[in-house]
């Protein structure tokens, strides 16, 4: 991989385990433009990677990501062409994340809200610290929960349950994400990164063929979802994008109030 050419996201390598976290801890690793377009090659990059055998995916900082960042939202209504780009990275970011062929941990070392929350369960085994919280608020913001959200929380924990967190925004702590089957385990954050580690050094010396064929062969349903439906998701998020509601909600968090929405 060609490290240098990231400037949102940092690498790291331990043995043949390459760890990819997301770098902007100032502002709690929320997605602008830079770092969208970087999360659209690095899941193909860590494919292609010779040097590793499982992936890593965590954030810097207190928060894992807190989902779209409020100046790129505010670009994105001023300039709706710029979305045209951003739905094109939306799909490479989905589809070449479900395409990984080696076993792709995520680390969750903080809040994951948005299209944070949707990298964390796209992932394999998503372990989490107990001070995490996890949700999907894109209609607070006035948005349609479409670069994955609405296609794999009814996968990981059925419709009723998902569509409650999806129609809301509402966040869930780990705890409760746990119990209700959308991550995989909790841990307390100090020994958050003990475990991921011995489960990555785990699989690391495991049979890696058999370990890489066997998370294809899991994630073909998930594959085929997403390549039958996925568009319609961005296409509707791309609609939202231009309604008054986004617009209102986006001016409601610069000036700290809450949104008075329209239905427009």
């Amino acid at each position: 991989m060609d490290f240098s050419s990231y400037t949102c996201i940092e690498f790291e390598r331990q043995g043949r385990v390459l760890t990819i976290a997301l770098n902007r801890p100032e502002q709690r690793n929320a997605v602008n433009a830079r770092l969208h377009y970087e999360l659209s090659r690095v899941f193909t990059d860590a494919q292609r990677d010779e040097g590793s055998d499982v992936v890593v995916l965590t954030g810097r900082g207190r928060a894992f990501c807190a989902g779209g960042d409020i100046d790129w939202m505010q670009q994105s209504i001023d300039e709706p062409a710029e979305f045209e780009r951003t739905a094109r990275e939306a799909k490479d970011i989905v589809y070449s994340q479900l395409d990984l062929e080696k076993p792709l941990i995520c680390k969750l070392n903080g809040h994951a809200t948005g299209l944070g929350a949707s990298l964390a369960l796209l992932s394999d085994v998503i372990i989490a610290s107990d001070e995490a919280c996890i949700g999907d608020p894109h209609v607070s913001v006035g948005l349609v929960a479409g670069d994955g959200g609405a296609l794999i929380w009814p996968q990981l924990v059925g419709y009723a349950k998902a569509k409650r967190y999806l129609l809301t925004g509402e966040l869930l702590s780990a705890k409760e994400a746990e119990r209700i089957g959308l991550l995989t385990e909790v841990v307390p954050l100090a020994q958050l990164d003990g475990t991921v580690d011995a489960l990555a050094s785990q699989l690391a010396s495991g049979a890696t063929k058999a370990i890489r064929w066997s998370k294809i062969t899991a994630n073909l349903p998930l594959r085929q979802l997403f390549h039958s439906y996925f568009d319609a998701g961005v296409a509707y998020e791309c609609m939202s994008n231009l309604t008054q509601d986004h617009a209102e909600a986006v001016r409601a968090f610069r000036e700290k109030r809450k949104p008075v929405f329209s239905g427009r």
